[in-house]
């Protein structure tokens, strides 16, 4: 269930960002969007805690996936860029996450 939790706060807080994008050109509307957004995924993700996951790797995923994720959705949805030393930089920050993940269940 703790991955559940975890999940469900990565995609609270991609839709939050998305709808973020939506309100800044001017749609306020999507503020509403905004605030449930980045309020489920911080209940969510102080779900996935209490479960015990520890602080650095429930983070390290929520930011990592949040970034991968929100920059594909932008590529697909907005018409942004996704280069390749965007993906690099991507790969880069699951690499540090995968590291952070090994090093919690060596303790």
């Amino acid at each position: 269930m703790t991955y559940v939790f975890l999940a469900a706060a990565i995609l609270m807080e991609l839709g939050g960002t998305l709808a973020l994008r939506m309100a800044s050109v001017g749609r306020s509307a999507w503020y509403v969007a905004v605030v449930a957004g980045y309020l489920g995924a911080f209940v969510g993700l102080s779900l996935a805690l209490d479960r015990g996951l520890h602080l650095g790797v429930g983070y390290g995923i929520w930011t990592a996936s949040g970034v991968a994720l929100a920059a594909v959705a932008s590529k697909v949805l907005f018409k942004e860029p996704l280069t390749r030393v965007m993906l690099a930089g991507i790969a880069l920050i699951a690499t540090g996450v995968l590291l952070v993940e090994l090093g919690a269940s060596h303790s």
